[in-house]
């Protein structure tokens, strides 16, 4: 399988780990990362949000875990072979079972969002067999430091259920991007970033594409210091 090609580095994929796709794209580079000293990707797999993390923030150190074996390997290939390897390490940990006494400025997760069901196609990435929302939400808010953002993209229809859980266990949400694939679509993903303090939600919306196979303006801006192209879509 080909190398996925950024301006600064490169990912390398193969088939026993989900791929590079635009949702891992928008959440590594719309996540607030300029704060943060310390972050935590859980569910890293061939490690792009990790990395564009340490692109953005050069003070940002980072520790990326899977439950995948082969996502831990290919994601540690991956961080040694980019500019970044002093400040970004990959480690096999199951959240439900990882103990630290640290804290981290920012978590962040591309998680399995799809129910359990009878599709064989990347189930630990896509379905909530080994993760699931209340796990995830609950284990974070226990690694979160006090001023932490703990940030992830999911299905626009996840939202209610993932921000009732994230309150009930002290999180608000902090801000919201609404993200349409077209301009014309309706939207499908959300970017949500809550923390400990309780305040009013900043909302914002982003549009990937503003016609069929051609990237909007916003898209292109927001992308500028990674993608090598300008015109195509992944």
């Amino acid at each position: 399988m080909k190398p996925f090609r950024f301006q600064q580095f490169d990912i390398q994929q193969n088939a026993d780990v989900f791929r590079v796709g635009t949702d891992a794209v928008l959440l590594g580079a719309l996540a607030n990362v300029s704060e943060a000293k310390k972050v935590l990707e859980i569910g890293t797999g061939t490690g792009i949000v990790s990395l564009m993390l340490a692109q953005r923030n050069p003070e940002a150190k980072i520790l990326a875990i899977d439950i995948n074996s082969e996502a831990v390997n290919i994601s540690q290939t991956n961080f040694i072979n980019s500019p970044f390897s002093d400040r970004i390490k990959s480690q096999l940990q199951d959240l439900k079972n990882f103990e630290t006494e640290e804290k981290f400025d920012l978590i962040i997760s591309n998680p399995p969002y799809f129910e359990i069901n009878s599709s064989e196609k990347d189930i630990l990435a896509r379905q909530r067999l080994e993760l699931n929302f209340s796990d995830l939400i609950k284990k974070s808010s226990q690694l979160l430091s006090e001023n932490g953002l703990f940030t992830v993209i999911i299905p626009i229809d996840s939202e209610k259920e993932f921000t009732e859980i994230c309150f009930n266990n002290n999180l608000f949400l902090q801000r919201k991007v609404i993200i349409k694939g077209i301009k014309t679509s309706e939207p499908k993903r959300l970017v949500l970033e809550y923390s400990f303090k309780n305040s009013e939600a900043k909302i914002e919306n982003f549009v990937i594409e503003k016609s069929p196979r051609v990237y909007s303006d916003e898209y292109l801006e927001l992308t500028k210091d990674f993608h090598q192209f300008t015109k195509k879509p992944l």
